[in-house]
């Protein structure tokens, strides 16, 4: 059996090892300093904006496209596996457009987006009204809905992954930190950590941040810096969003997710680190969100606020996001990293990338 190590257990970690527990001749293994869902996938909202996404062709459509279509399937077999409720929203996604957005390129995306048999559908304002009338709909002009985009809890999800795996086999080590990779005398990689050493055939760093100084162990560093993302968790008590239809509502990049009962979330900043080291929360940046949150959706000056919270998302220099692909000069190391705000949306599709990799 080839022996494989995963080092990180966020949601890309746990679905790569999800996706490999199917291949009998693996012998898995996924590491982390910590417990799962932690770091940027226990910060994320979870908003899976593959078919809105103005992405049509290349590599990044295709990811965005191999996520979305195994998501149907995905989910389900988790459920069945693990006998846990997975919270998934099928409302889909509402993207309110303003003025002075080009409504042509909407127009034409909607109509590519038929030919790859994805369906997208472009409201006038008077629709939104009647299905929002609590939205304050000054300056807005059309409403982009998307019935076939997602919404899912990453922290909910990712425990699910991990717990299918364990049943598949899958040997999860939490909070053992990685001090060293190299290469073992039979010509595997060792991995030295804070509980002993251990050998692979195959590791694959999916460690966000801590995926620079992992790669800088084995002469070929990847340059990952954070983006800090906050957020708000909020409950209305008297009054909802709309009915019992309830999309994701987004608009000048903030989202409002609904959670049910009264309860959404609502995000997130994007905050860029200032200068060279840690990036401290910016509670100005979380108010502007809330004020713009307020300003398209009024209702929300009256919601109660549960709790705060920020997470720091891996973000490439100097390269696209993410990163998925061999480590140069390690023949059998491969990095998935590096995926900004998109890490819940690609996970599928990277655990694709990593398994055909492997089985080439």
């Amino acid at each position: 059996m080839s022996r494989v190590i995963i080092i990180g257990c966020g949601v890309i970690g746990a679905t790569i090892a999800y996706e490999l527990s199917q291949i009998p001749e693996l012998k898995i293994t996924v590491l982390d300093q910590e417990t799962p869902a932690k770091a940027s996938t226990g910060a994320a909202l979870g908003v899976l904006m593959g078919i809105v996404s103005q992405k049509v062709k290349g590599r990044n459509w295709q990811l965005r496209e191999n996520s979305i279509k195994r998501y149907e399937t995905l989910i389900p077999e988790l459920e069945a596996i693990t006998g846990q409720k997975i919270p998934v929203n099928r409302d889909g996604i509402l993207r309110l457009c303003q003025e002075g957005e080009d409504l042509s390129n909407w127009e034409k995306l909607a109509v590519t987006r038929k030919s790859q048999g994805w369906n997208l559908e472009i409201w006038d304002v008077e629709k939104v009204r009647d299905r929002f009338p609590q939205l304050n709909l000054e300056g807005i002009i059309t409403g982009i809905y998307s019935p076939q985009d997602r919404q899912l809890d990453p922290t909910v999800l990712t425990l699910a992954l991990v717990a299918a795996a364990q049943q598949k086999g899958v040997d999860f080590q939490f909070e053992r930190t990685v001090l060293d990779i190299g290469a073992s005398p039979t010509g595997c990689y060792q991995i030295q950590t804070t509980a002993g050493n251990l050998e692979c055939d195959w590791l694959i760093i999916a460690a966000g941040l801590g995926s620079t100084s992992l790669t800088a162990s084995l002469k070929q560093s990847i340059d990952i810096r954070p983006v800090l993302g906050q957020a708000l968790h909020l409950r209305l008590e008297n009054t909802a969003i709309g009915s019992a239809f309830q999309p994701v509502i987004t608009c000048d990049d903030v989202h409002i997710v609904p959670l049910g009962k009264g309860e959404y979330w609502v995000g997130a900043t994007v905050e860029f680190p200032l200068s060279e080291g840690e990036i401290v929360a910016d509670s100005i940046k979380l108010d502007e969100v809330m004020a713009k949150a307020i300003a398209f959706c009024p209702v929300l000056a009256e919601a109660n606020i549960i709790r705060k919270w920020s997470g720091l998302r891996p973000r490439p220099e100097g390269q696209p996001a993410p990163i998925i692909r061999k480590l140069p000069g390690c023949d059998r190391v491969i990095i998935a990293s590096g995926h900004y705000r998109n890490g819940i949306l690609l996970a599928p599709a990277t655990a694709q990338v990593i398994r055909d990799v492997i089985l080439d």
